[in-house]
C-alpha cells in the first residue's frame, strides 16, 4: 500500500474556544491532542503556540514547553513549526526555529489578501493584506537552512507555486521541496478539486506536496489528494467540523475522519519513520536544542 502523510494542525492562533471547545491552549492541552491525532494516523503536528489564557504567543518560551510535553507523549512526531503572521517583526517569526531546531518549518510563498467573507452580514468579518516579499522569504528561508530546518512552502495560489523557483535556482531550496497548497482562503486560490489538481501539476519533480482546505470544503480535497498521490492536512486550525456537518471535539476526530478517506484511495496513513523517508528528514530526528531546558527567558505569562 502507498504510504499518505497525514499533518495535523493542533489549533492555529484566530479561533478561541468559544468557536470549537477542543483547542488547545496549555502546554499539556497540546500534548493531549497531539497524542489523539498520533493515534489515529498523523506522523507530523504543525504548532502555533499560545499562552495559557488561549492569546497567540510568539515567544520562544511557549514553543519550547508545549513542543517539550507534545515529545513527552508523543516522542515520534514530527514537529513543524508557524512562521507565518501580520504585524510581527520578523525576527520573531524564525527565533523558535533557530532556538529550537524543529524539523519542518512552515514558509509563506507569497503576499496576498487574506480576508473572510460573511454572506450572513454582507460584510467582511476581517481583512488583511498578508504581505511576504521575496526579501523576507529569502531573509526565513537562510535563517531555516542555518538552523537545519526542512522549509515547508506554503502555497495559497498559483502564483506562489512559481515563487519557489527562483528560490530552487538559487540553491536555497534542496529536492525533494515540500510543498503545502492551500485552498479555500478568500484572496487565495478556491477550494475546489480542479484547482488543486492544477496546482500540483504546477509542481516540479522530484517534489512531495500535501493539500490544506479550509472549512468544510477540505474533506472534498482530503479525497482530491489521497487519491492523486498527495499528502494531507487537517486540524483546527483549519477546519472544525467532521464529514457529517458534527463539530469535532478534539483533532483526533479530524484525522479519524482523513485516515479513513485514504484508506478508501487504497493507501495508508504513512508512520512517522516512513514520513521522514518520503520528507528526506533525518531518522532519528537530533532533538537537542528542542530537549534542552530553559535558558534565561521570560518565565511562561497570562
Amino acid at each position: 500500500m502507498d504510504d499518505c502523510i497525514i499533518t495535523c494542525a493542533l489549533s492555529g492562533v484566530a479561533a478561541d474556544r468559544d468557536q470549537c471547545p477542543g483547542i488547545p491552549y496549555k502546554p499539556e492541552e497540546y500534548a493531549a491532542e497531539a497524542r489523539r491525532a498520533r493515534d489515529a494516523g498523523a506522523s507530523v503536528v504543525h504548532i502555533h503556540a499560545r499562552y495559557p489564557d488561549g492569546s497567540p504567543s510568539f515567544r520562544v518560551q511557549e514553543y519550547r514547553a508545549i513542543t517539550q510535553a507534545i515529545i513527552a507523549e508523543a516522542p515520534d512526531l514530527i514537529i513543524n513549526f508557524s512562521t507565518g503572521a501580520v504585524g510581527v517583526p520578523l525576527a520573531e517569526r524564525v527565533h523558535q526555529i533557530t532556538e529550537l531546531e524543529p524539523e519542518l518549518g512552515a514558509l509563506n510563498m507569497g503576499s496576498m489578501n487574506y480576508a473572510k467573507y460573511s454572506s450572513k452580514r454582507k460584510a467582511m468579518i476581517f481583512d488583511l493584506v498578508f504581505a511576504n516579499p521575496f526579501s523576507e522569504i529569502i531573509f526565513l528561508l537562510e535563517k531555516m537552512n542555518e538552523a537545519g530546518v526542512k522549509p515547508e512552502c506554503e502555497c495559497f495560489d498559483t502564483g506562489h507555486v512559481g515563487n519557489v523557483r527562483p528560490l530552487i535556482d538559487m540553491g536555497l531550496l534542496a529536492a525533494p521541496v515540500q510543498y503545502s497548497l492551500i485552498l479555500g482562503v478568500l484572496g487565495g486560490a478556491p477550494a475546489d478539486t480542479r484547482t488543486l489538481l492544477h496546482m500540483a501539476s504546477m509542481l516540479p519533480d522530484p517534489s512531495t506536496w500535501e493539500v490544506i482546505g479550509i472549512g468544510r470544503e477540505q474533506w472534498r480535497l482530503v479525497a482530491a489528494a489521497a487519491a492523486s498521490g498527495g499528502n494531507v492536512r487537517v486540524g483546527l486550525e483549519d477546519n472544525f467540523y467532521l464529514p457529517t456537518g458534527d463539530m469535532a471535539s478534539s483533532n483526533g476526530d479530524l484525522v479519524a475522519a482523513a485516515s479513513r478517506s485514504i484508506e478508501l484511495t487504497g493507501r495508508r496513513a504513512a508512520e512517522p519513520s516512513v514520513a521522514r523517508s518520503l520528507l528526506g528528514l533525518d531518522d532519528p530526528p537530533d532533538r537537542t536544542a528542542l530537549l534542552e531546558p530553559e535558558r534565561d527567558e521570560e518565565p511562561l505569562g497570562r
